[in-house]
């Protein structure tokens, strides 16, 4: 088995990427939202509300949110679940 894998242009341990991973979104998350209103003109806005309108959680649902970013449409499902709903997440 490969001891290094891919990190944009560089080769690194494996066991390095995740903590790679980890530092470039912590760099970015303040900004996350605004970094994707300037790359999709604000079209994200939409694609988060039909992605929550698609999912159609409905109270008492559950949900595992796997990786989507800020926790936004998590917290947007967890709020459509209501109190018998749960929302795992995993980052």
């Amino acid at each position: 088995m490969k001891d290094t894998t891919h990190f944009g242009y560089k080769e690194v341990p494996v066991a390095e990427k995740t903590y790679r991973v980890r530092g470039v979104f912590n760099s970015v998350a303040r900004r996350y939202d605004l970094m994707n209103d300037l790359m999709s003109a604000g079209m994200h806005r939409l694609w988060k509300r039909v992605a929550i309108e698609t999912a159609a959680v409905r109270p008492g649902l559950q949900v595992l949110d796997l990786a989507s970013g800020t926790g936004d449409l998590a917290r947007a499902m967890a709020r459509r679940g209501g109190s018998k709903g749960h929302v795992g997440s995993i980052a």
